[in-house]
């Protein structure tokens, strides 16, 4: 189904006026639906939940996102973050709404520079609360099957055991076209199942496209092989690099004041996975991170890695991953 997913850092009473709940853990998701049959498009809007205090919901939204929300209620380091979050992850569309808390008032010209400063200029500033009719056509403007002849990718980010029916893994078509009944090869551990079902928005399906959350139905596989972070593809695909080492290029977010070092502990966030690493070497514009578990990464994709530091204070975001390769 054509699909927009949305990251969106906003009250629940905004999503409420612009989706209906569909589901709630370390994020929230919101849909709205339009049309029907080959005609229906949707949005999909996911919500992190605990932000600023915790970062990772945001960068697994960001992760999947090709467009944006952030409603602005004060002007503060968390609102400055969160836009170079979004412009790292090249999230290049998206809305800023001012809804101030009350009897505050938000400088529309400073709000501004710091979206122009992080990269966000091609995002719509609104000065009020606009209507949810025009933000949803706007997003529904820009829905569309992408799914090209990549090879599939699915990330998992919940997994559980259904009686009669065996593993099933949820998680978001990263690319290509995965279809019932197709081999596939899950990742860590290179385990070989068949897609017994697939699952878009409560219905089945026969196949699912980049974009889509779905739910993937294994057989041949035992029950303990997924996790937060899998990754299923095709037999035999190229699509992915394991790394247990990294030689990296990092585009610095431009709000960030801290230098890595040697020994300097960082996280990558790459399609729903999250790893610690540490910096073993920095030379010129690179340096070489170990990871703490060996990561498969897609060494090309639209949609970089995300390098963070979590102790680093209000700016967490290093900066997006340019280019990455085994060292």
């Amino acid at each position: 189904m054509p699909v927009l997913n949305v990251a969106v850092l906003a009250t629940e009473s905004l999503l409420r006026s612009l989706g209906k709940i569909s589901d709630s853990r370390d994020v929230e998701s919101y849909v709205y639906k339009e049309g029907e049959g080959e005609e229906r498009r949707i949005l999909s809007m996911i919500r992190p939940l605990k932000h600023p205090e915790s970062l990772r919901p945001l960068l697994s939204a960001l992760n999947v996102a090709e467009s944006g929300i952030i409603e602005v209620r004060e002007i503060n380091a968390a609102v400055g973050e969160a836009m170079v979050a979004y412009s790292s992850s090249k999230v290049d569309n998206g809305h800023i709404i001012i809804n101030p808390k009350d009897g505050d008032w938000i400088d529309p010209e400073k709000l501004s520079l710091i979206r122009n400063q992080a990269g966000l200029e091609s995002w719509k500033i609104h000065d009020s609360l606009p209507d949810p009719h025009d933000i949803r056509s706007e997003l529904l403007s820009r829905v569309g099957v992408d799914a090209g002849e990549e090879d599939f990718l699915v990330s998992i980010d919940q997994h559980f055991v259904v009686r009669g029916i065996g593993l099933v893994g949820i998680g978001y078509v990263r690319s290509g076209i995965i279809r019932k009944h197709e081999s596939v090869e899950i990742y860590p551990g290179g385990h070989v199942g068949v897609v017994r079902s697939l699952q878009v928005m409560d219905d089945d399906v026969d196949f699912a496209v980049t974009g889509d959350r779905v739910g993937v139905a294994l057989r041949g596989v035992q029950d303990n092989i997924l996790d937060k972070g899998s990754q299923i593809v095709s037999v035999g695909s190229k699509l992915l690099t394991r790394m247990e080492k990294s030689e990296i290029k990092v585009d610095v977010s431009v709000f960030q004041r801290n230098v890595l070092k040697v020994g300097d502990i960082v996280h990558m966030s790459c399609d729903l996975q999250f790893i610690v690493g540490r910096v073993e070497s920095v030379s010129g514009g690179s340096m070489v991170v170990v990871w703490d578990r060996p990561v498969d990464v897609r060494t090309s994709s639209k949609k970089p890695p995300l390098l963070v530091q979590l102790d680093a204070g209000p700016m967490r975001i290093i900066g997006s991953v340019t280019d990455i390769h085994p060292a």
